[in-house]
């Protein structure tokens, strides 16, 4: 595999998780997360917190049933990669996500860093910070 298909699989996977986060998809989110998958979020107002269920609960959170679905698009705006071997990896990016509020189009920022490490032959997000 060479450099640039390993940063263009680890982007589609992060892209795909930060789908999973946008939809809902509490399925697709954990099996892409390390169990015990540490994070500074702001949620977590500051404290590192380890574990999926922290992560679950918002996942969990009752939707409106009666709202049509919003559409939501997440973008990783100047992605950046930073290989620590051949089986872990830094992202960085600012995460930009579109949606509907109050029926007008806004866009949301935020700074995440993220780290992936292969672990069984699969990539498991085991660090975010995010800000």
């Amino acid at each position: 595999m060479t450099f640039q298909q390993r940063d263009q699989e680890i982007l589609a996977i992060n892209q795909a998780m930060l789908e999973s986060v946008a939809s809902g998809n509490w399925e697709h989110y954990s099996q892409v997360c390390s169990a015990d998958v540490s994070c500074f979020e702001a949620e977590s107002e500051g404290h590192l917190v380890e574990g999926l269920p922290f992560h679950r609960y918002y996942f969990d959170l009752p939707g409106d049933p009666n709202a049509a679905p919003t559409p939501v698009t997440v973008t990783m705006a100047r992605p950046h990669l930073r290989w620590l071997s051949d089986d872990a990896v830094v992202l960085s990016y600012t995460r930009l996500t579109q949606k509907l509020h109050s029926g007008e189009p806004i866009t949301a920022r935020c700074c995440e860093t993220r780290i992936w490490q292969r672990i069984n032959n699969s990539w498991q997000q085991v660090h975010v910070h995010r800000s």
